[in-house]
């Protein structure tokens, strides 16, 4: 392989890597143990990768598509890439992946004994979004975010080796109220993909139409629905809190970084009057390092 070749091929993984750095929280703090770092940046890279497989985000010029064996004309197949994804994350569970972000991930599985099936879930959420754009109940968004956001936090307790079936289930209760913000931070952004992740039957409680969520600024009924949904991602965030009392060092900043990264976001979206349509609520940093405090204080 000649050195451009290196480079091209280089690129994908690299620029999946640098968009840590644009997360609402750490993805691997320095001050975790090195090897949590290292292992915490592998999950992520392919978390990130397959979200950007599943919104058409790559990278131009078909990096990934060549990686992963895709023939050029099918690079903006999303099911195509997912499918080819797919087969080269069960590479990475018995033989060599094509992708650098997997063969990056590789000897984290086996340091960690992770098993498939996190991956497989984030995999199936972003196929999912290419076929699902609205769901008709909140058990509905449930199940979504069952396999689009609590994977993420299992896969969390599995490296750190703290998983137990108490700790899963406080942590799918954070990794949904996560999800939940997410989408009432991002609704004017996915309408423009065509998604609604506001449930359609809280809609009609709230006369919400699909036409109000494309309006510059929110009226009543969808701040009232916002406001709705605010409180439900709310209790989800204090009924996972008590994961952070369970664990303790480092892992117990870290975890409590994600509940007080939650609940400022919250916070942001009831600053805004939860006006969400103008762009994303974001909370600031002394507030996020507040709901820290609160969060480790066992408080809030």
């Amino acid at each position: 392989m000649t050195g451009a070749d290196t480079a091209r091929t280089g690129d994908p993984e690299r620029a999946t890597l640098e968009k840590a750095a644009g997360e609402n929280f750490p993805v691997a703090p320095f001050f975790l143990p090195r090897a949590w770092r290292d292992d915490l940046m592998a999950v992520y890279g392919f978390a990130r990768l397959v979200d950007d497989i599943g919104d058409g985000d790559l990278a131009p010029g078909g990096a990934d598509a060549r990686l992963l064996g895709v023939a050029p004309e099918a690079a903006d197949d999303r099911l195509a890439m997912l499918d080819a994804f797919e087969a080269d994350l069960r590479r990475v569970f018995d033989g060599t992946p094509r992708h650098p972000l997997l063969r990056r991930l590789q000897p984290t599985v086996r340091r960690c004994a992770l098993t498939p099936e996190p991956f497989l879930g984030l995999i199936a959420a972003n196929r999912q979004d290419q076929l699902v754009g609205r769901y008709e109940t909140y058990d509905d968004l449930l199940a979504y975010c069952e396999l689009s956001a609590n994977p993420v936090g299992r896969l969390v307790l599995a490296v750190t080796g703290t998983a137990t079936p108490e700790r899963i289930g406080r942590s799918d209760a954070i990794c949904t109220a996560l999800q939940i913000v997410e989408h009432l931070q991002d609704v004017a952004e996915d309408l423009g993909r065509d998604r609604i992740y506001l449930p359609a039957e809280d809609m009609k409680r709230f006369h919400v139409q699909e036409a109000d969520l494309a309006t510059p600024s929110a009226g009543a009924s969808v701040r009232a629905l916002v406001a709705y949904e605010a409180q439900r991602a709310r209790d989800l965030l204090n009924e996972g809190a008590p994961l952070v009392g369970s664990v303790h060092g480092r892992l117990k900043l870290l975890l409590a970084g994600f509940v007080a990264g939650g609940r400022a976001a919250v916070h942001a979206i009831v600053a805004a009057e939860y006006d969400v349509l103008p762009g994303p609520p974001k909370p600031g940093k002394i507030r996020l390092l507040r709901e820290v405090g609160v969060t480790l204080r066992g408080e809030g």
